[in-house]
């Protein structure tokens, strides 16, 4: 099989201001005076990629603001549905000439930018309609609490799934229906370490106010002590503090990951 050497690849980070369980988390003072998504973005750019970065947000006058962070740091802006998150993606590759997107979600602060470097690097050369980290028995890491990682999804796929399906589950969760459906899409699951699989308590996605504050304190930590963000060295900094442990498990009991 030939690699399709011509398509573009770019990340995409979905981000919006009104969020059920935590209004305005996007902007909220994170860390160093800024909001999530801006502390994404920082991280991003020094990351050096090499890549195009889209921020995908909404029609919603709401989300002004959250196109002003991303001109402030001259990344890509797309405006598009609010409830209709696959179409946003659709809409947003194709203005951006995008074939291959890298998929962020903006309530992942904790990203591991050693692991989204060889994503790319590896999603770029792929014939796989989505390539994902996952757990061993190929759940996409997407579905678990853990946040350290992103996915990569081609263009031709995501328009696959608009025909085939308007359920809104799928509308919410843009890639929902493609791992799933191993029949219909070829798909890449990167299996993570085991000993970072088994520590299921661990939680640093970003959807509670509990999550926020205690989140706030661990991004806060790690750089007052220059701990590198790498998922090892995250997850052995946090199971140092049984505090942080009680919240996670608390809030993995009483929050239920669908996307």
């Amino acid at each position: 099989m030939l690699i399709e050497m011509n398509m573009r690849i770019g990340i995409i980070i979905q981000a919006r201001t009104g969020s059920t369980r935590l209004p305005n988390k996007m902007i909220l003072p994170f860390y160093n005076n800024k909001g999530i998504l801006e502390n994404i973005l920082i991280r991003l750019k020094e990351a050096s990629l090499n890549i195009p970065i889209i921020l995908a947000t909404t029609v919603n006058p709401i989300d002004d603001h959250i196109e002003e962070i991303g001109l402030k740091y001259g990344v890509e802006i797309f405006k598009g549905s609010e409830g209709n998150v696959l179409n946003r993606f659709i809409k947003a590759a194709e203005k951006n000439n995008i074939s291959k997107i890298i998929r962020v979600c903006a309530d992942n602060p904790f990203l591991d930018m050693v692991a989204l470097r060889k994503q790319v690097d590896a999603f770029k050369y792929s014939n796989k309609d989505y390539w994902c980290y996952s757990k061993s028995d190929f759940t996409p890491t997407i579905k678990t609490h853990f946040g350290f990682w992103t996915e990569g999804v081609k263009l031709a796929a995501l328009k696959k799934v608009a025909k085939l399906t308007n359920e809104e589950l799928f509308q919410e969760h843009v890639t929902n229906y493609i791992y799933n459906n191993p029949e219909t899409f070829e798909l890449h699951f990167e299996t993570i370490n085991k000993s970072i699989e088994n520590e299921t308590h661990i939680r640093l996605t970003i959807d509670t106010a509990d999550d926020f504050e205690m989140g706030k304190q661990v991004y806060s930590d790690l750089f007052n002590n220059k701990i590198p963000f790498e998922v090892k060295h995250i997850v052995n900094f946090v199971n140092s503090n049984s505090a942080w442990i009680a919240i996670m498990k608390k809030e993995i009991i009483t929050n239920t990951k669908t996307k």
